[in-house]
């Protein structure tokens, strides 16, 4: 099999999860901004894509070069060898970005670096005329930072977030990636109870069931590498058996989410059905005023409405501090609370045993942690 350059991407400040996750798969790596580079076969590539929970995407890197005019540009696509990845039939978008370059046309950028492959595969197949794109998808990407261009084709298809599972979802749905980042960091196991007192359509809970019986969060998914000519379909079809076998399909689990919304609640447990735990997470409408949890050493995780609009800000402050004092009786409990809320802690009524910058798309958040005291 030959050897690929990778790279899974991922949000800003997860890098370091997605990291330990490619690490797990048996690869060594190399990060950047929002990047983890690593090499591997097309067993990598399908791997990776099966298991990786935190990343976006898994991308071949095709090459890496400096670029300051289009005839550079073209000339340098030209010569990589693009019939080694492109079958004849092959059906190319070539999406770009450009940040801090001379080539600051995107547009530009990318019709001369599909020019340049066209001829090249015209070349190796012995062509002329058109190239007929009717065959299996190869999304590529013209990515320019500082003069420094990387051509890259999309491994994953829909990004990686996209589970399968979620038939419904609420107004502002946390993305199933940053969800599982979530359960990550709190390094919770299924020995332990859990709770999501803001569980919305259930992503969290989810996320949390899915690592905690092991199952691969690509699992009821399909690829865009999956159709490549070079994938030997036998690879995806021994990835899947094998997440399929090591799979904990038998691990009880004491997960609940809570939502103050009925509707939500219904979306959540249709969700859950989806995922295949319909008996596994207990949802339940209950406000945060009720909260109660249950057992020793458990973890409460959660993404509590933020108050974005006008208006609000003082009812996502009172939840807090509600959340604050009734989670002063569990001291065994720890507590992960992803908000935007710069007042967070004053309501909550303590400074968090450690913070963390994250983004919720768009939106810079901290995750307030509150380490429970271990019985």
């Amino acid at each position: 099999m030959a050897n690929y350059k990778l790279v899974a991407t991922s949000a800003m400040g997860l890098e370091s999860i997605v990291a330990d996750e490619v690490k797990e798969l048996g690869f060594q790596t190399k990060t950047e901004n929002g990047k983890i580079y690593f090499e591997g076969d097309e067993t990598a590539i399908a791997k990776t894509n099966m298991w990786l929970r935190v990343a976006d995407r898994v991308r071949v890197i095709v090459g890496e070069f400096h670029a300051t005019t289009f005839d550079d540009l073209f000339e340098q696509t030209k010569a990589l060898p693009w019939e080694q990845y492109l079958p004849v039939d092959a059906n190319f978008p070539v999406a770009g970005k450009s940040v801090k370059s001379a080539l600051f046309s995107v547009p530009d950028c990318q019709a001369i670096v599909k020019k340049a492959i066209v001829e090249r595969l015209k070349t190796a197949y012995h062509r002329t005329g058109f190239l007929d794109e009717s065959g299996p998808l190869f999304k590529l990407e013209v990515s320019i930072l500082k003069d420094k261009v990387t051509l890259t084709i999309d491994s994953s298809g829909t990004g990686l977030h996209k589970r399968g599972y979620r038939i419904g979802q609420g107004d502002a749905p946390l993305k199933e990636t940053l969800a599982a980042a979530l359960v990550k960091l709190t390094r919770w196991n299924p020995d332990r109870p859990f709770v999501d007192p803001f569980c919305g359509s259930g992503t969290i809970p989810i996320e949390a069931a899915m690592i905690g019986q092991n199952i691969a969060p690509g699992y009821n998914r399909e690829f865009s590498s999956e159709h490549w000519p070079w994938m030997n379909s036998t690879i995806w079809d021994r990835i899947r058996e094998e997440a399929e076998d090591i799979a904990k399909y038998d691990q009880p689990l004491d997960i609940k989410g809570f939502d103050v919304d009925s509707r939500m609640i219904k979306v959540a447990q249709q969700n859950a059905v989806e995922a295949g735990f319909m008996d596994l997470i207990r949802f339940e409408q209950r406000d945060i005023k009720d909260l109660s949890v249950e057992g020793l050493n458990g973890v409460l995780v959660g993404n509590p409405p933020y108050g974005e609009r006008l208006g609000e800000v003082e009812e996502a402050e009172e939840l807090t501090q509600i959340m604050g004092h009734i989670m002063d009786k569990y001291p065994s409990w720890s507590v992960y609370m992803l908000s935007s809320l710069e007042n967070f802690e004053t309501m909550y009524g303590k400074k968090a045993t450690k913070k963390r910058k994250l983004f919720n798309g768009f939106i810079r958040t901290d995750l307030y942690q509150y380490w429970g005291q271990r019985k």
